[in-house]
């Protein structure tokens, strides 16, 4: 494995952002839930504010900060979030999200179990704009996307069960959606069915995210674990399951 000096993991924590991983190219975060990613109502903070904040404050930059905004996360949901430095950055890795080439990992609590322990789930998916959902579709019907994830169930508590998805598509609430129609709702999810509350958003975790560096010939894998709000037995299973280290580069071949 390269060690390249331009690359360095920290753990800062940034008014609400925990900053994970930064070089020249790239900065990636651990958003919080109830953070959105962009686009905010005006005054409202946004973890594309609080990064470029981040940024200007570390590297003494006086004028505008460049961030390209390459995959978002839901404001209710948690975890790994990146940014791209440079524009260059910003196309190649806007071109692995396109082509489906990054592998992302969540975490989801739900109130029961699913009838499988393990399962690739297909359906059709489209957007109801009137009421801000993601919907079950036909195949044919006007604005219907192919969607696609597969779950695993990691473990079980007294009242919750938890799963790891592995999405194959990138719908706008596929995850959250798909749990819906399996009659399974991420805890705190009001909005598809859940009828328990959450302490903090709702328990939607982005685990993982692997990709290729849009610069260096490496594989990267950058994690971090759920918050506080997660359950002591959910996090003693995602310890047991996955070897976590916030940063994992391989080098690639060739």
């Amino acid at each position: 494995m390269k060690t390249l000096p331009e690359v360095q993991a920290v753990a800062a924590d940034t008014s609400g952002l925990q900053v994970i991983y930064e070089d020249n190219h790239l900065l990636v975060v651990n958003k919080p839930a109830g953070l959105a990613t962009m686009g905010a109502l005006p005054h409202v903070p946004t973890a594309l504010d609080l990064a470029r904040q981040y940024i200007a404050h570390r590297y003494n930059k006086p004028g505008a900060v460049y961030l390209g905004v390459v995959s978002r996360l839901d404001s209710a949901v948690s975890g790994v979030l990146i940014f791209a430095r440079t524009s260059k950055a910003a196309a190649r890795l806007s071109a692995q999200f396109r082509d489906r080439t990054t592998r992302k990992t969540y975490l989801a609590l739900t109130s029961q179990p699913p009838e499988q322990p393990a399962a690739l789930i297909e359906c059709w998916l489209r957007r109801d704009e009137e009421r801000y959902l993601t919907v079950v579709a036909r195949p044919n019907e006007p604005g219907a996307q192919h969607s696609s994830l597969e779950y695993r169930m990691l473990g079980q508590g007294r009242s919750h069960s938890l799963l790891a998805i592995t999405p194959h598509s990138g719908r706008k609430h596929q995850i959250r959606a798909q749990m819906q129609t399996l009659n399974i709702p991420i805890l705190g999810d009001r909005k598809y069915g859940s009828d328990t509350a959450f302490p903090n958003g709702i328990a939607l975790h982005a685990l993982s995210l692997q990709f290729r560096h849009p610069v260096l010939p490496e594989l990267l894998t950058i994690s971090t674990l759920p918050p506080t709000p997660w359950p002591a037995w959910a996090l003693a299973a995602i310890g047991q399951e996955f070897s976590l280290t916030p940063v994992t580069r391989l080098p690639l071949p060739g």
